[in-house]
């Protein structure tokens, strides 16, 4: 079998980069356009609604424009996204969109990662983080591929960190895709059913939910740290013996 010239490498790294360029350019054109009243709207939970029902299918792009930009830009945090979702489309709706949003969002995470490597990685987080979750980088481990998944699942782990760290192992992109859509299903089906919850005026509820949620995002912040430890001590002992 043939193998890829130099040039050719160059000119597939070209092309790859380009069509990132455009659909990163498209997302900021949504969101400067439609998305930026949105923002400007979630602190006004009426107008929110009001405005994303009056525009439709443009309302749709903007959100996902936005949650696409929140997890490149790791450091913004999403769950306001998730629950305002759930407050503007309804539960359903606002976990479908937001389902959509993250896949594109940690899918081109995942392409910058594999194209840029370590140096885009570390513009969002210090290599003490980093250091947490090498065990996940384990050559061709399929045990690995369920950890990330369980890992990712958890109510309270870094998703985003996780996002940058899977385009630096060789994850399959057809695991990861699985692994970041399946995996963010818990945190935004409870989001979005808090955020509805407010918009219907059953504030007791939404206290209900969030309070839940925030219990069990305590549990999984203490599992996942658990499992790094354990990981990570694990790596050690097979290194030293």
């Amino acid at each position: 079998m043939e193998q890829p010239t130099q040039e050719s490498k160059k000119k597939s790294r070209i092309i790859a980069i380009s069509l990132l360029v455009i659909v990163v350019l498209f997302s900021v054109a949504v969101f400067y356009f439609a998305g930026l009243p949105l923002v400007r709207y979630i602190s006004k939970p009426e107008r929110f609604r009001e405005y994303v029902k009056s525009h439709g299918i443009v309302g749709d792009l903007a959100f996902i424009g936005m949650v696409v930009l929140q997890i490149i830009v790791a450091i913004i945090p999403g769950e306001p996204f998730e629950i305002a979702a759930g407050y503007a489309f309804g539960p359903i709706r606002g976990t479908i969109l937001c389902l959509i949003a993250s896949a594109i969002g940690s899918m081109l995470v995942f392409f910058l990662v594999r194209i840029f490597g370590n140096k885009l990685v570390h513009v969002f987080f210090t290599e003490e983080k980093l250091q947490k979750v090498r065990f996940l980088k384990t050559k061709n481990d399929k045990r690995r591929d369920i950890i990330f998944l369980i890992i990712y699942m958890l109510p309270g782990t870094p998703k985003d960190l996780l996002s940058y760290f899977a385009g630096l192992t060789d994850i399959h992109i057809f695991s990861w895709f699985l692994i970041c859509t399946l995996g963010r299903i818990p945190s935004i089906i409870t989001s979005t059913l808090g955020g509805d919850a407010i918009g219907e005026k059953k504030y007791w509820k939404a206290a209900i939910i969030f309070v839940v949620t925030m219990a069990i995002s305590a549990c999984g912040i203490l599992i996942y740290n658990r499992i790094c430890s354990k990981r990570e001590a694990k790596k050690k002992e097979e290194a030293e013996s």
